[in-house]
């Protein structure tokens, strides 16, 4: 596979420009935290002036004191603020996984407020036309996998905003498991879905405002006009709680930056007949079936994979896989998030439950091929590959997607 580079983002704009900032000195006070939005408020809203906004944005899209950031701008006489358009679990985050809240009115600003969730291409560029604005704005968070689907509505979203003439701006937000290098295996084209539209790694180790760039410069088949309000005081390696700001559950079933440090590999369970702990109070930390036992926490523990441990588990969904029965598997507990690797650790898991468990299957639409981005990972395993040999199968187009990575990075 190969991935192409467009070498013109004339069309893009990055305020404030922090990839040229020098490095802090040694000694030096280290600069204070400040997201794209509180940066945006700063400047006076100087980025939006004059212009008829829509934001895309969800419970996430919130100051460090929880206000969001729709109630802000809404009552603040810089901005005309004339649209919300929500994404998968809605504005609001009512509904649950495959969800939304539809076209409605909130009732505590009274803007419409649309639906863009499973809308793209042309269909999405008219709704955007429809609600009269000129400039679309996108605030969410993000956890750092390439099938959280907030990153592919924000791709619909610029292709979109392409189509209907629109201006585009991203305010950005930190990557939950850091920026560092990207990790997993790259998505085949091919295997194209809502949870996951183009080539990017698994864990891709980019912020929203970084994968705009990416998509706008390698991706969009026509660009946007795009602006991106970069945060002041991030370094790539900072987690989350680095930052200061609130945990906000950008969906039901992420309710703890936790949850976000395992999701990029045990979502993949979701291709599998184990459940993924969505039901539990610690849902893709803990996995298991009804039939498991101590084996499969012995034997992926006997891995000494690195910054966790795995713990012999029983726990019984209130929702979703085998909901109300008793199910026996292994929680994670990561006790150095440093050198601790998702995926493959979640490949790891997947080894280790096939060769323990006999009651092991793979979903009957293959939405583990979706997930890993190919039919690779699952025919490797299925002919008893071992983690490192499934690992290895990736080596080649996770380079070549990081050095396209490179290019469009924010933050040194």
């Amino acid at each position: 596979m190969r991935l192409s580079r467009r070498t013109v983002l004339s069309a893009s704009t990055v305020l404030p420009l922090a990839a040229a900032r020098p490095a802090l000195a040694a000694g030096r006070r280290r600069e204070p935290f400040r997201t794209g939005f509180e940066n945006l408020a700063a400047s006076g809203y100087a980025a939006l002036r004059g212009r008829r906004v829509g934001v895309v944005t969800n419970p996430t899209g919130v100051t460090r004191d929880v206000r969001h950031i729709v109630d802000v701008m809404h009552a603040d006489r810089r901005v005309d603020l004339v649209a919300v358009f929500g994404p998968e679990h809605g504005f609001r985050g009512t509904a649950q996984a495959g969800g939304s809240e539809g076209r409605h009115e909130d009732p505590a600003t009274g803007l419409p407020v649309y639906d863009t969730y499973t809308v793209s291409g042309r269909a999405l560029a008219d709704v955007f036309t429809a609600s009269g604005v000129d400039t679309v704005v996108f605030d969410i968070q993000d956890v750092g996998a390439r099938f959280y689907t907030y990153v592919w509505t924000l791709y619909d979203c610029m292709e979109a905003a392409a189509l209907a003439g629109l201006r585009f701006v991203v305010l950005d937000r930190p990557n939950p498991l850091t920026g560092r290098a990207a990790q997993g295996p790259v998505l085949h084209r091919e295997f194209a879905s809502f949870v996951g539209r183009q080539p990017i790694a698994q864990a891709h180790g980019m912020t929203v405002a970084e994968l705009a760039r990416l998509f706008d410069g390698e991706f969009l088949a026509a660009p946007v006009p795009l602006t991106t309000v970069a945060m002041s005081g991030w370094r790539r390696d900072d987690f989350y709680d680095a930052t200061g700001l609130p945990w906000v559950p950008p969906s039901p079933n992420m309710p703890t930056p936790d949850t976000a440090l395992v999701y990029p590999g045990t979502c993949l369970f979701e291709g599998t007949n184990l459940s993924e702990g969505r039901g539990t109070t610690r849902p893709f930390e803990l996995v298991g079936a009804p039939g498991i036992d101590g084996r499969w926490a012995a034997a992926v523990e006997r891995l000494r994979l690195p910054g966790a441990h795995f713990r012999e588990a029983y726990f019984a969904p209130a929702f979703s896989k085998f909901q109300g029965t008793t199910v026996g598997g292994v929680q994670i507990h990561v006790h150095d998030r440093a050198v601790y690797d998702p995926v493959r650790t979640g490949i790891a898991l997947l080894v280790t439950a096939r060769r323990v468990w006999d009651g092991f299957a793979w979903r009957s639409d293959d939405w583990i091929d979706r997930l890993t981005g190919s039919a690779r990972v699952r025919t490797m395993i299925d002919a008893g590959a071992d983690t490192d040999e499934v690992v290895e199968g990736w080596r080649d187009e996770l380079a070549a997607f990081r050095r396209v990575r490179r290019e469009h990075l924010l933050y040194g």
